[in-house]
C-alpha cells in the first residue's frame, strides 16, 4: 500500500501536508511524532476514511497491479485492508464473540450464517488476542483494556493482508502490551501482512518497526529503518525537548530517553 504527496483537511486547516508512506508485506511501519503531527488522520485516509485533497493512495492486489483505493468497491477494501481505531463505541449487550464476528461481515453474503471458515477465523483471531476466555462475556462487563483486545480481534479476523493500527496498546498494561507489539510482529513476519501502526512510545516502535515515518506539523520530517529516524538531531527538532538516543550493547536496539529541564545542567 503506497500513500503519495497526501494533502488532509479539517475545514480550512491543512493536517497532514504532502505526506508519503510505503506499507510493505512482512514489514512493520510505524507512524510516530508528537500530538497533533497528522499520524492518525493519514492513517484514517489510508483507511478510506478521511476524504484527500490531493494525493495518491493505491493498493497493489495479487495480480500485482496497484489500484487507487477509491476504485475499489467497499467489499474489495474490507477484503484488503483493515483499521484498529482509537476509539469504539461499547455495542451493549452483545457478547465478546458476537462482536469479533463483526470482522466476517466482508466475507459473508447478504443474510447467510456463520460458515465455517468464518467461525475458525474468529476462533483464532480471539486465541492469538487473549479474548478466548471472555467469549460469552458481554462487553459492558469488560474493562477499557479488555474492550482493546477485544476490537483488535475483530480487526484480526477479517483476515487482510494489511492491517493498519493507531495506537493499539493504549489501555494496555504491561502484559498486553508486550504480547500486543509481538503479536503485531508476529503478524508481519509470519504471515506476510502489510502493517501500519501509530506509536507513541518511541522505544516500543524502535524495537517493533522496520521502517518509522517521523512527521511534525502534518509534515514527514524523517522516514527510513530506526537507526536512520531515531536520531538524537531528529528527535530534539521534532519535539522540541532535549532527546538523547543510545545503543543498548545487549540488544543491539535503540534506547530512546527525553531529558526533563531537572536533569539538565
Amino acid at each position: 500500500m503506497h500513500a503519495h504527496e497526501v494533502v488532509l483537511r479539517y475545514g480550512k486547516s491543512t493536517v497532514v501536508d504532502g505526506a508519503s508512506i510505503r506499507l510493505s508485506p512482512g514489514e512493520v511501519t510505524a507512524l510516530i511524532g508528537p500530538n497533533g503531527s497528522g499520524k492518525s488522520t493519514l492513517l484514517r485516509s489510508m483507511a478510506r476514511l478521511h476524504d484527500r485533497t490531493s494525493g495518491i493512495i493505491t493498493l497493489t492486489g495479487s495480480d500485482g497491479e496497484p489500484r487507487e483505493i477509491s476504485a475499489l468497491n467497499g467489499r474489495d477494501f474490507a477484503h484488503e485492508v483493515t483499521l484498529f481505531a482509537q476509539s469504539h463505541s461499547t455495542p451493549e449487550g452483545l457478547a465478546v464473540a458476537d462482536i469479533v464476528a463483526f470482522g466476517r461481515h466482508p466475507h459473508r453474503r447478504g443474510f447467510a450464517g456463520l460458515s465455517k471458515a468464518d467461525h475458525a477465523a474468529i476462533a483464532r483471531a480471539m486465541e492469538l488476542t487473549g479474548t478466548s476466555a471472555m467469549a460469552h462475556r458481554a462487553a459492558g462487563e469488560l474493562s477499557g483494556g479488555e474492550l482493546q483486545r477485544v476490537w483488535l480481534a475483530v480487526c484480526l479476523a477479517q483476515q487482510t493482508n494489511v492491517v493498519l493500527l493507531d495506537e493499539p496498546t493504549n489501555h494496555l498494561d504491561l502484559r498486553y502490551q508486550v504480547e500486543t507489539l509481538d503479536l503485531v510482529h508476529d503478524l508481519a513476519r509470519e504471515n506476510g501482512l502489510a502493517i501500519g501502526i501509530v506509536l507513541h512510545d518511541l522505544n516500543q516502535a524502535s524495537t517493533l518497526a522496520d521502517r518509522l515515518v517521523l512527521m511534525k506539523h502534518g509534515r514527514v520530517h524523517a522516514a527510513g529503518t530506526p537507526a536512520e529516524v531515531l536520531t538524537t538531531e531528529n528527535l530534539s527538532q521534532v519535539y522540541e525537548i532535549t532527546v538523547q538516543v543510545h545503543l543498548d550493547e545487549r540488544t543491539g536496539k535503540l534506547r530512546i530517553e527525553p531529558v526533563s529541564r531537572h536533569r539538565q545542567g
